[in-house]
This record gives C-alpha cells, structure tokens and sequence, in this order.
C-alpha cells in the first residue's frame, strides 16, 4: 500500500475556489476519514487524488510517486461511489471480473482474486446472482469487492454507506474497519457523519469551507477541538455554547464563574458536551434550566433545556432519570470539562 501526500492543493472552478491550500499526510496503511458539512470540499479532495478532478496548483503523490499529472487509471487507486454503480445484467462474479478481464489479467489470477475478496466480503454463496437479487447492504459489498480484486495502492469511499437503513449502516461499519484490519490498506473514506468518522477512523481530517480546521486522532479532536466549529462539528449530540465575558476572577457566564484560570487570550465563548454536564437541585447547581423537551432513548435520556437568558443546554442523564418537561434543575460545569474559544473561534488555552 501507500502514503498519500498532498502540498497546497489549490482547486478553482472558474471564479470560485473549491479547496484551499490543502496539505496533509496520510501514513501508509491509515484509515483516514474526510468529514464535514456538505460543500466544505471533502469529495472534491477525494475526487482530485483519484484524478477525477484536477487540480488547479500544488502536488499529488502516492507511494513516493508524483501523480499530479497521471491519468486515473494509472494512479493505482480503487475507488467506491455513493451509489452502486454495478452492471445490472451481470451476475457478481462478473461485476468483480469485469475491469480485470478489461485490463489484461489471467484466468487463474482472476479467478483467485474474486474468491479470496468473495470470502472477506461473505458473498461466496452470491457470485451467481445478479445485483438486483441482492440486498443494499450485499449490493455494496459488491462494489468493495470490486475495487478489492484491483489490489490498488489506496481505496478511496466517497460515502459509500449514505443509501443504506440504519441498522445496515451500522454493520457495515463494522465490515469496513474489519476489512481494513485483514487488508491493511490505505484508506480514504468521505463522509459527512461525524459518528462513522468517530468509530471507523484512525485520523480524521476535518474540512470547513474548502480549507482543513483540524487533522488528528478521533479521541484528540473529541477532547482537544482546534477551533469551534471542530467542536461543534465532532460529538453527537453537538456541544454546547454559551457567550462568556471577563469577570474579576476569572470567566463568566450571567453570575456563575466558569473558571478562575488566567487564559491566553480573552474568551468569547465557552463550550461543553452534554455527558459532561452535571444535575443538581435547582438552586445547587451554577446555573437553573427550565427542561423543555425530554428524549428518553432507554439507558440514557437527553434533556433539553433553557438558562433564563434563553441559551439551550443539552444534557445527558441516566435513562431512568425522574426529571421531565415543565421541571426545573440545576447545572453543574466542571471547569476540567470546559472549553474556551476566542471570537474568531480559535481554542483558548488556560
């Protein structure tokens, strides 16, 4: 397999810029996952290292190979579409051969590689059937294992998981991270649900607007958001906002003091996720909510409330909490669990 190195990726579309001074390294053998809100760039990044798009400066290299200017099917790069893309007359089997036989391989190779990708996609028993007698879930795998027989440098998924139910996309999932564990590949994987960028990948590059917020570790983007919108973006669900000011003894948010710590910078806002919110007596916690909506998901129940000042906090309570809409209650925010971020929405560090 390969790194996949871009250097101030630039993409235009006439007048209008699509990817800002992209630079990035993703470790040979990584699973790397591209997310974002739709229009932030992260399918045209995907599209221009698999030379669907090009781009408009910078440089492209795969496995130490400059690839800017080679065409697609030269790039070594196997790429999965949001939908299946699967020849409707042809059974699985040939599905899988098609692009083999187009390019020159053998039997005895073709044959091989479509029962070894058979295998780790379980769809032995499925070769001889044609796709539309096949579930969306079975239907995608096809597609994977289409680009499995390739052996490419890289696969690259450009939200491969969007037309599937829930509970399907949940297993595959888990079929993707398994196969990413036997193969060990690089991997590219778009997607604009931060939850299958948390549990699949190893690095998660996070797009905004065409230009990159932030590039690490799920649990370090979780924890350690860069800038605002990261940390609005990563975490379901979403952080909580509150506009804070200077007070004498430290950050302030209405009378409650957040935190007594001297900051670098002045904060303008103060985040925190809903599991790291407490529940207190009203009257015993740092600020009093008035509980508007309750969703009680069985183990756990989400509370949706309102500070006096009109700002919503969400916070996660045990499944059997008693509390219910029309309450009132006390919050607690421990200021190890608080985040700080200036107007511009750069992290404050304490």
């Amino acid at each position: 397999m390969a790194q996949v190195t871009l250097e101030g990726v630039n993409k235009h579309y006439g007048a209008d810029q699509a990817l800002f001074d992209i630079s990035l390294d993703i470790p040979d053998g990584a699973f790397a996952v591209f997310v974002g809100p739709s229009g932030c760039g992260k399918s045209t990044l995907l599209r221009s290292i698999a030379g669907l798009e090009g781009i408009s400066s910078g440089r492209i290299g795969i496995g130490g190979e400059d690839v800017t200017a080679v065409a697609p099917s030269e790039r070594d790069v196997a790429m999965v579409f949001q939908s299946y893309a699967l020849y409707p007359h042809m059974s699985v089997r040939e599905n899988m051969d098609f692009g083999m036989k187009v390019n020159g391989f053998n039997d005895g190779t073709r044959k091989e590689r479509i029962a070894e990708a058979a295998r780790i996609l379980q769809l032995t028993n499925y070769l001889d059937r044609k796709p539309g007698q096949l579930s969306g879930g079975q239907r995608q795998r096809v597609a994977i294992g289409r680009a499995i027989v390739k052996q490419p440098k890289v696969f690259l998924f450009d939200e491969p998981l969007s037309n599937l139910d829930a509970k399907l996309r949940i297993q595959m999932r888990v079929e993707l991270e398994t196969l990413h564990r036997e193969l060990e590949a690089t991997m590219i994987y778009v997607t604009h649900d931060q939850v299958e960028a948390m549990t699949m990948a190893d690095v998660i590059v996070v797009l905004n607007g065409g230009r990159i917020e932030q590039v690490g570790a799920p649990m370090e983007l979780y924890h350690k958001p860069a800038t605002e919108f990261v940390a609005g973006f990563i975490g379901a669900p979403s952080m909580n906002f509150l506009d804070v000011s200077p007070a004498a003894d430290g950050v302030a948010y209405g009378d409650a003091t957040l935190s007594a710590r001297p900051m670098s910078a002045p904060p303008a806002r103060a985040g925190i996720r809903p599991e790291h919110v407490g529940l207190a007596e009203p009257g015993d916690g740092q600020i009093d909510v008035a509980v508007r909506v309750k969703e009680a998901l069985g183990g756990e129940s989400y509370l949706y409330t309102t500070t006096a000042s009109g700002d919503e906090i969400v916070v996660r309570a045990d499944g059997e909490t008693p509390i219910a809409p029309g309450d009132r209650a006390g919050l607690t925010l421990p200021e190890a669990r608080l985040h700080f971020f200036a107007r511009d929405g750069a992290r404050v560090e304490a």
